[in-house]
């Protein structure tokens, strides 16, 4: 048997596999197709440009941006302490980092709040100081921020641990800086990883709702983000709600198309 013909035998799945695996296709997709069903696409161009839903979504692309850059100055550095160095406590700060993964979002607006919030921890004195974080666009940011850092960390550091630290070992041994060696060699190294874990980031910020709601509210043009919109339209106009959750829809798929490319490479990948 060629070796071709053996790795597809090899592939193969059992007979049993396919019903689950198409139930599960299923269960993802059909919601999707009944959302498709719903809209009433002779007033989807009205109901998307409505002025409350223009407001919301170009909030949320802004607010998305500027978590996804914050994430960025803060992912990048953490990301590197926790796949190149070997201090003691490593473990418990990348537990303590990806918390926000499995915390629920109410929980992380929660914890915000009483750090940054009018009597929180940190936002009393800032109060005294005349800034107000909670129930501003800042907060917003932050909200996002928050929950989304954790998908940049895993994908950055994952990409550190796979390229190992050899070609970073030589060029400090012909006498790089360290900031050279980052700047020229591990970063272009890991570029594919920090590329996908941006635009994760960016979508993660897009979709966010639970820590924005507490920590933040919901302010039409200040605080209100698309998903908070979809939210108060399902109670008042059920169609432009599902004509707004389809519009993240698109986009989460459009983000999802740019990670996840055909053939397995991701955004940045070589061929």
């Amino acid at each position: 048997m060629s070796h071709k013909g053996a790795h597809v035998v090899a592939g193969r799945l059992p007979g049993w596999a396919w019903l689950p695996a198409l139930a599960g296709a299923a269960f993802v997709l059909l919601p999707l197709v009944a959302m498709v069903a719903q809209v009433e696409w002779g007033r989807f161009g009205e109901l998307v440009t409505s002025e409350s839903s223009v407001a919301a979504l170009g909030l949320s692309l802004r607010t998305a941006l500027a978590s996804t850059a914050l994430c960025l100055v803060l992912g990048v550095p953490l990301a590197l302490a926790l796949a190149r160095t070997r201090l003691p406590g490593l473990g418990v700060l990348r537990a303590l980092v990806l918390l926000p993964l499995v915390l629920p979002p109410v929980v992380s607006g929660l914890a915000l709040l009483l750090t940054l919030g009018r009597r929180g921890l940190i936002g009393q004195h800032l109060e005294l100081l005349g800034v107000r974080v909670g129930f501003t666009t800042t907060a917003v940011v932050l909200a996002q921020a928050f929950v989304a850092l954790p998908f940049l960390v895993v994908a950055l550091e994952g990409a550190l641990r796979t390229a190992g630290e050899r070609y970073e070992a030589v060029a400090a041994t012909l006498g790089a800086a360290p900031t050279t060696v980052l700047r020229r060699v591990t970063l272009p190294l890991v570029l594919p990883g920090l590329l996908s874990g941006t635009v994760l980031c960016f979508a993660r910020s897009l979709g966010e709702f639970g820590a924005t709601l507490t920590f933040a509210g919901s302010l039409q043009g200040v605080t209100r983000t698309l998903p908070l919109e979809v939210y108060l339209q399902r109670e008042t106009d059920p169609a432009a709600a599902v004509a707004l959750s389809l519009v993240l829809v698109v986009v989460a798929g459009v983000v999802v198309g740019l990670v996840h490319r055909p053939a397995g490479r991701p955004v940045g990948g070589r061929a």
